[in-house]
């Protein structure tokens, strides 16, 4: 959404309404979320927010690529490597390879990293109740339906677009 603002030489401008605006609104909170919760995860288990969506990926999905964990949580490829590499150099997970190509690898958590897992999940569980607590049972299923068609909007929310003449 965009509003109008006035200069102080007396123009209006069109702006973002950055109170309305979806896309900064999920971002803003993204990076909220994002920052408060390295900062627990640094501290107390020695592993980001990145190294955590890969390993909370690998307990959902376990012995799967890295590209199939850059494309479920939308990370570039660099990345993910980096931060794979840095998980098997704490023995939290392991790789192998691909049943299919031996060239590619596939990662799994360790018992380590599921022991890590699990804290961190507990953790993770207990912010997200933070998080909806103002919000009633429905209204934690609407969010999620919204969220969920969102996401499903993204393919068209990035493809390519007419970029209007210069005024």
């Amino acid at each position: 959404m965009a509003k109008t603002k006035s200069s102080r030489r007396g123009r209006t401008r069109e702006v973002l309404d950055l109170e309305r605006y979806v896309p900064a609104l999920l971002v803003f909170l993204a990076n909220k979320l994002t920052s408060g919760a390295s900062a627990i995860l640094r501290r107390h288990f020695g592993v980001g927010t990145t190294e955590w969506r890969i390993m909370a990926m690998l307990g959902v999905e376990p012995w799967i690529a890295a590209g199939r964990v850059c494309k479920v949580i939308g990370f570039d490829k660099a990345a993910v490597s980096r931060s794979l590499a840095m998980l098997q150099d704490k023995g939290l997970v392991r790789a192998r390879s691909h049943h299919s190509d031996g060239r590619s690898l596939v990662y799994a958590l360790t018992d380590r990293g599921w022991r890590l897992h699990g804290r961190i999940l507990a953790i993770s569980l207990a912010r997200e109740q933070r998080l909806l607590g103002d919000l009633s049972a429905a209204e934690r299923e609407v969010l999620i339906g919204l969220l969920n068609r969102l996401h499903r909007r993204i393919p068209a929310m990035n493809a390519p677009i007419d970029v209007p003449p210069e005024r």
